[in-house]
């Protein structure tokens, strides 16, 4: 899945990464810590927290100007868009 993570520019790649990611849970479930939805956002909670000593602990630069509100709106309709 990193390698996808890295090809993502666009909103096209951002829908092919998804489209794999719920494949990979799908097929793959047994090897997902969080495998609820609380926990999988318990986990992103975390990280997210943590973040930026994930990417200095992988000699990567820390991401700026993130927009933390886009990303909020994408959960917050994911409850309730089919």
């Amino acid at each position: 899945m990193h390698k996808e993570i890295n090809k993502i520019k666009s909103k096209s790649d951002f829908l092919n990464f998804l489209q794999l990611y719920i494949k990979d849970f799908k097929e793959n479930k047994d090897s997902w810590e969080n495998k609820t939805i609380d926990t999988f956002l318990e986990g992103m909670e975390s990280w997210v927290e943590d973040m930026e000593g994930y990417y200095i602990n992988m000699n990567m630069s820390v991401p700026e100007n993130i927009d933390w509100k886009t990303f909020a709106d994408i959960l917050y309709a994911s409850k309730m868009y089919e």
